[in-house]
């Protein structure tokens, strides 16, 4: 999978200008008590492996990574980018993600010492920007005139370390969709065009799943996993959930003793001492214990280590196990290779085929598919394919073959050069 991406990255360097890392579940159904991860068509946490996938701008795969134990985006960037950079070398290029990466410590990490840009949404609640700032701004892109409403500015994070520039879309019903990036080069409608063109990697996993099985298991079998990997302890995960709901106790408190101070009869209790008497009871001893509760559970949990080894979080008897790499990998790059030579063929179809906008994946596949007859001429192998549903349809196919064969393809491991027709209906047997 290096070696192939290495390739692509050599093939098709200005496809890398931008690079969509997103996360994928693939479901276990298996009897193995596998970790769990979040499955967000299902709204469930299931068992099973997170795959990150890395696409260029056009969508293309370049490579992809299991995690260990289904560690959120925000783990795994760094590890998946650090692999990208076998295959692209030193270039600074643009990483795009979702909200699943935030971490401003990351973002700074990955600006000022890995030589990354990064274009992702804000996470976390905004004011929203006035309405009187946003300006209709448009910019043609691949041809195409690429129109929306935007304010942009500059904020800072960790203390002023961390300097981001700030593109803010405004959509249907004066929705603001906040878009953070590093890049100061672009204008903001072109901000805003990468971010969103984040819809081709899904598409890819839709795709995939549809027509290479993406998410089918080709093994159950399973193999040990890291025991040293550190994992939150599950005693520290237990205190801190207690400690949320102590700390929501003592606000509930808290808004119920200030209501009660707002409608204080001051004719009755005119002393901050009358009302402390009066509500003394019913809500400040249970606010005095509830933060108390609170402090003791702070000491508690940082008493507690909050990551310790895989292996301290299980029985004795059991071992932190994943389904097997190997066969898994070689999977999705025997896949990632065919999507990537129908891509290619779709390309090529393009110049012949009016609809291959819409209709050119669909046609490519149905043409690797059809039947085809082989014939060995001196220095030739002769694929001969069935008539396609429709004369026009396998008059764009002929005119594909036509330059497929000035290509000179020799069929591996062989002297054979491919060459490539369409049969006539009414010679085809």
């Amino acid at each position: 999978m290096r070696l192939l991406a290495q390739k692509r990255a050599a093939d098709h360097a200005d496809d890398l200008a931008f690079l969509y890392v997103d996360g994928h579940v693939r479901v276990y159904s298996g009897q193995e008590d596998l970790p769990k991860a979040y499955v967000m068509q299902r709204r469930l946490a299931m068992p099973g492996t997170t795959d990150y996938w890395v696409n260029d701008k056009q969508g293309q795969p370049l490579l992809v990574i299991t995690a260990e134990a289904n560690e959120g985006l925000s783990k795994m960037l760094l590890p998946v980018l650090d692999e990208v950079r076998n295959a692209v070398g030193d270039r600074r290029l643009t990483v795009v993600f979702d909200r699943g990466g935030w971490n401003q410590k990351l973002f700074l990490s990955l600006i000022k010492e890995k030589n990354w840009d990064i274009l992702t949404y804000r996470k976390g609640k905004t004011r929203n920007v006035s309405r009187k700032s946003f300006q209709e701004r448009s910019v043609t892109i691949d041809g195409r005139k690429i129109t929306y409403e935007v304010s942009e500015r500059n904020v800072r994070f960790l203390k002023n370390k961390l300097k981001l520039r700030q593109v803010t879309v405004l959509g249907k019903h004066d929705h603001q969709t906040h878009i953070l990036t590093s890049r100061t080069d672009l204008d903001a409608p072109e901000v805003a065009y990468w971010l969103f063109n984040r819809w081709r990697q899904e598409n890819y996993f839709n795709y995939m799943e549809e027509e290479f099985a993406l998410d089918a298991l080709a093994t159950y079998d399973i193999e040990l996993a890291n025991p040293d990997r550190q994992v939150p302890k599950p005693a520290w995960k237990a205190i801190d959930k207690e400690l949320r709901a102590a700390k929501a106790e003592v606000a509930k408190l808290e808004q119920k003793y200030g209501a009660a101070a707002v409608e204080n009869e001051e004719a009755d209790r005119p002393t901050m001492r009358g009302f402390k008497i009066a509500n003394g009871r019913s809500i400040g001893r249970p606010l005095r214990e509830a933060r108390k509760k609170v402090t003791e559970l702070k000491d508690r949990r940082k008493a507690i280590p909050k990551r310790v080894p895989v292996s301290e979080t299980k029985d004795e008897e059991q071992v932190p196990i994943r389904l097997r790499v190997a066969t898994k990998r070689l999977g999705d790059t025997l896949k990632m290779v065919a999507y990537q030579a129908e891509s290619a063929l779709v390309g090529l179809l393009r110049r012949h085929y009016r609809r291959t906008e819409d209709e050119g994946r669909t046609l490519i596949a149905s043409t690797l598919q059809s039947a085809a007859e082989l014939k060995v001429h001196p220095g030739e192998l002769r694929v001969t394919l069935a008539p396609l549903s429709s004369a026009h349809r396998s008059e764009a196919i002929k005119k594909l073959c036509a330059e497929l064969n000035e290509m000179r393809v020799p069929f591996p491991g062989t002297n054979l050069i491919l060459q490539f027709g369409v049969s006539e209906p009414n010679v085809w047997p």
